[in-house]
């Protein structure tokens, strides 16, 4: 099956056009971080208007490298949650109008469920099927959990965070640093060089989950705030010099990188594949921990290359060509569920 997958839950425009679940025929993706790195994180209105302005072009631009004639199509993708819903909306819009003008179907995907998925878009990845049952580490802008996937569509959330995300932990602390917007890329250039061991920033571990995350095992979940808080006291407390910045930097990403590392060891229990995706998986620090615990452990870790860690329309387009998502009727039913949960 072909399908033209679109993807605007945040600050990505992206179309990609997917046959068979597994080849990519296009990909296109426009960023809007030039856009918003002035007000240090994404701002709503700026990214709807940016995707009003830029969806049609990236659509058409995905058509014709993918050298493909809209009526070969058989179906239309669009990410219906979770993420910004002024920005989701844009991509609805468009899907739908495209079901109805060429007589497609319209799938919704989950966007979680994407980035599930796109750990096997790469080249030499094994079949998803024949992987499971296996344990994804999400760790996308806004979202940090742990999920047991047992097929497509067969999904059990292990644990998650229970207040910031990691990546949301990035880019505090690059603001608090002032390496600017977005946090978690120039982090990890400027940790490169710096020490680990430098200062121990707290790591977060949960007591007790309360609440609606009471479900969780608390040894599985993640909290970030009290981090980003630790940071900005240290750094009160002691001024920074520039020749402390890579040392501070490394502390503060190993704060981030450990509990990430230490939950999905616990999480794994008899499991033989681990894979990491989401935007904060091409962390040069948490693929490096991944890898050394896929060695310890003897399983095997997926990770998806650059272009699929990030939103991207590939992976919206994947999961609806291997046969999952929501699948709407004439009454176009789908509509845009911001806080849609896995």
């Amino acid at each position: 099956m072909i399908v033209l997958g679109i993807e605007t839950s945040c600050d990505e425009t992206a179309a990609a056009v997917v046959a068979d679940g597994r080849t990519v025929l296009s990909s296109i993706i426009f960023s809007q971080v030039a856009l918003h790195r002035p007000y240090g994180g994404v701002v709503p209105e700026i990214a709807s208007r940016s995707h009003v302005e830029n969806l049609p072009g990236i659509i058409q631009e995905a058509m014709d490298k993918a050298g493909l004639k809209w009526p070969q199509l058989d179906a239309i993708a669009v990410t219906y949650g979770p993420g910004l819903a002024t920005s989701l909306l844009v991509g609805i819009s468009a899907a739908k109008a495209l079901s109805i003008s060429l007589g497609k179907p319209l799938i919704g995907v989950n966007h979680l469920e994407g980035h599930i998925y796109s750990a096997f878009l790469t080249e030499g990845a094994p079949d998803f099927d024949a992987s499971v049952p296996f344990l994804t580490l999400v760790v996308s802008g806004g979202h940090t959990l742990l999920v047991r996937v047992d097929g497509l569509g067969k999904y059990t959330v292990l644990g998650q965070t229970i207040d910031d995300a990691a990546g949301e932990a990035f880019d505090k602390g690059a603001n608090l640093l002032g390496l600017g917007y977005p946090g978690g890329p120039v982090i990890d250039k400027v940790a490169k060089t710096g020490k680990i061991n430098y200062f121990r920033f707290p790591r977060g571990k949960q007591r007790k989950v309360i609440g609606r995350l009471s479900e969780y095992d608390p040894d599985l979940c993640f909290s970030y705030s009290g981090l980003k808080t630790s940071l900005m006291y240290y750094l009160k407390s002691n001024p920074l010099m520039p020749d402390q910045l890579s040392d501070v930097a490394a502390s503060y990403q190993e704060a981030i990188v450990d509990p990430l590392v230490d939950r999905a060891d616990k999480a794994l229990g008899s499991m033989k594949k681990l894979s990491a995706v989401g935007g904060v998986s091409l962390n040069s620090r948490l693929r490096a921990r991944l890898i050394e615990l896929g060695a310890k452990r003897g399983v095997e870790v997926l990770l998806a290359k650059p272009g699929y860690c990030m939103d991207n329309a590939a992976m919206i387009a994947a999961v609806a060509s291997a046969g999952s998502g929501l699948k709407c009727g004439p009454d176009m039913e789908i509509d845009a569920e911001p806080n849609l949960e896995l």
